[in-house]
């Protein structure tokens, strides 16, 4: 049978993640990652997720394993709405559709949103998932100016002054993967922008609970309810494993996205979202969270006093306040794709900044790396072996 003839003719633009295939590598043994966004396990509630099983079997009992509504667990869609209230986003639960994890609503926003050709305005560079959920629907990616304090809201105006575009994608908090945040400032021109020209935003938002230092800026969903769809996940601040995610839109995208995932998956797993509502009802995530930043926080210390300590002058990087990755800039003429090669060899994998952009050419001598897997005293090894291949 010739395979390759069956095939539609979307696959020709769905490629393999990079950062997936580059995990492959990490694999090895010996292997220092600072490739993933991958939280570390450390950083998982163990010690609660017994109680929150027994209160799931005790509370909701074989229901917890039967089909459910598409739209989300009624109790999860609750308690979120109480948890979104910190937020500034006042929605009811009626409000709030359940995905399985913020890639499934990417999926679910492409397949209703996007046809060939259509414009998407995005960030430069930009989280890959997006663009591998985006890609099979054949979009247009225009670029929007950015600078340390995230999307220049004057370079949006004018592209949609310019440009008809379906929606704008956005990662406001601890941006993946520059871990920069758009200031606030900027969040209230953004908010007018959009409302003013009519457009439509996709705030992701899977890392802004993880702050260490400052104040929580208020979301752009918060400033333009009707303009936004807020997409959130309990991946970084609960499990990844259970796949949960969640959407906040304006009616007319909701209605359409619960018949998209009716043809997807039907619903998230019921269980995973009993133990979900269980955890942020019962007022576990409050106060994991803090333990999370005193396990995250001395791993960004240690990754940054690192680079200061081993770093050529030539290369800079940014500071954040949060999230879970370190933006780095070498000079130009840098090959981060040849760097990475060579830091395997020596046991450390990191993901180059080319990846993230939708622009050949873009982003050769940058790179992503993450703190969150491995311990301090790791973690200086790692950027002292990095440096040295990058300084030969």
């Amino acid at each position: 049978m010739l395979f390759e003839s069956l095939l539609a003719d979307r696959t020709r633009l769905m490629s393999a993640n990079a950062i997936r295939e580059i995990l492959k590598v990490v694999a090895r043994p010996g292997m220092i990652s600072l490739a993933g966004g991958i939280p570390s396990p450390d950083s998982f509630p163990m010690d609660i997720i017994r109680e929150l099983g027994d209160r799931i079997l005790r509370k909701y009992g074989s229901s917890a394993f039967q089909y459910d509504r598409t739209e989300g667990f009624m109790p999860l869609c609750e308690a979120l709405s109480v948890w979104l209230q910190k937020k500034g986003i006042h929605a009811d639960s009626d409000a709030i559709r359940i995905t399985t994890g913020s890639q499934g609503a990417l999926l679910q926003l492409g397949m209703i949103l996007l046809s060939k050709g259509d414009a998407v305005a995005v960030e430069a560079p930009t989280y890959l998932g997006a663009l591998t959920a985006f890609n099979p629907f054949e979009p247009r990616y225009l670029r929007v100016d950015t600078d340390e304090d995230g999307m220049v809201p004057e370079s949006l105006d004018r592209l949609l002054e310019r440009e008809r575009v379906k929606f704008i994608y956005l990662i406001p908090n601890f941006q993946n993967p520059t871990g920069r945040t758009l200031s606030g400032e900027r969040r209230r021109t953004l908010a007018e922008i959009i409302v003013r020209r009519g457009a439509l935003l996709v705030e992701d938002d899977p890392y802004g609970d993880l702050r260490y230092r400052g104040q929580s800026l208020p979301t752009v969903k918060s400033l333009a309810p009707d303009h936004v769809v807020y997409c959130g996940s309990l991946s970084k601040i609960f499990a990844p494993g259970l796949r949960i995610g969640y959407v906040v839109a304006p009616e007319p995208v909701r209605r359409w996205m619960v018949l998209a995932k009716q043809g997807i998956d039907l619903h998230t797993s019921t269980c995973t979202q009993a133990l979900a509502a269980e955890y942020i009802s019962g007022g576990f995530l409050e106060k994991h969270l803090p333990e999370i930043m005193r396990i995250y926080r001395p791993k960004q210390e240690a990754m940054l006093h690192a680079l200061d300590r081993y770093m050529p002058k030539t290369c800079r990087w940014n500071k954040p306040d949060g999230g879970m990755f370190i933006w780095v800039e070498g000079p130009a003429g840098l090959d981060t794709e040849k760097l990475y090669r060579k830091a395997v060899e020596r046991g450390v994998a990191f993901v180059p900044g080319k990846f993230f952009f939708t622009e050949p050419g873009e982003g050769n001598e940058t790179m992503r790396l993450n703190y969150t897997m491995s311990d301090t005293q790791t973690l200086d090894k790692a950027v002292r072996l990095l440096a040295g291949v990058l300084s030969e």
